[in-house]
C-alpha cells in the first residue's frame, strides 16, 4: 500500500467536469484523511432548515445564515458541528482539526463554548471516501486541492464559495472560477 499524505484541513473544490450531482460545484473541507479513508463536509450546501428546528440550544451560536448545511450524502440523519476558535487552546467540547477550525461536541452544553466561538456551522451528513477512493478521484482530476481559510467555514455567502475559493488561487486555477454554469449555453 502506498503512503497517503494527509490532506486534513484542506479544501476539495469540485472540477467543472465532476458529474456526481452530490458534488456539483462543491467545496469540501476535509476533516480527516489517512490510509483508512477520508471524511469531510460540503461547505456550500445550505438547506432551508433552521438550526433551531433540530438543535435549538445551538441556534443562537450558529453564524449567518442560521441554517443547517447538507454536509454530504452520507448519514443525513446525523449532525456535525464545525467551529472556528481563534487563539490557542480551545474550550472543552471542541477538538482542533486544522488551524483554528475544529469539531464541536454537540452533546456538550452550548454555554461551554459560547464565549470562545468565532463561528459555528451545523452540517447534516458528511462526505466520505474509502481507502484509496479519494486518491483515485484526484488522479482523475475530479477535484482541485487548495488551502482552506477559517472564513471558508463561515462564509456569509455560501452559494458563492466555489467561485470565491477558485478566484483567490494563483495562475490558471483562478480562471476556472469563470467557468459557466452551463457550458452548452456559452
Amino acid at each position: 500500500m502506498t503512503e497517503v499524505s494527509s490532506l486534513t484541513g484542506r479544501l476539495l473544490v469540485a472540477a467543472p467536469a465532476l458529474t456526481d450531482p452530490n458534488f456539483d460545484r462543491a467545496v469540501v473541507l476535509l476533516l480527516d484523511h489517512d490510509e483508512e479513508g477520508s471524511l469531510g463536509v460540503v461547505l456550500n450546501r445550505p438547506t432551508p432548515v433552521d438550526v433551531g428546528d433540530i438543535l435549538e440550544p445551538w441556534a443562537g451560536l450558529a453564524g449567518d445564515p442560521g441554517v443547517v448545511f447538507q454536509g454530504g450524502p452520507v448519514s443525513l440523519d446525523s449532525a456535525l458541528g464545525i467551529a472556528v476558535i481563534p487563539g490557542g487552546e480551545g474550550p472543552l467540547g471542541w477538538r482542533r482539526v486544522h488551524g483554528a477550525i475544529g469539531l464541536v461536541d454537540l452533546e456538550a452544553p452550548p454555554e461551554l463554548l459560547a464565549k470562545a466561538l468565532g463561528s459555528l456551522r451545523i452540517f447534516a451528513g458528511y462526505a466520505g471516501w474509502g481507502p484509496g477512493q479519494l486518491e483515485d478521484e484526484l488522479s482523475e482530476d475530479a477535484w482541485y486541492v487548495v488551502e482552506s481559510e477559517p472564513g471558508d467555514v463561515s462564509s456569509p455567502r455560501p452559494e458563492g464559495l466555489w467561485r470565491a475559493v477558485l478566484r483567490r488561487q494563483r495562475g490558471q486555477l483562478a480562471m476556472v472560477a469563470t467557468y459557466p454554469d452551463d457550458p452548452l449555453l456559452n
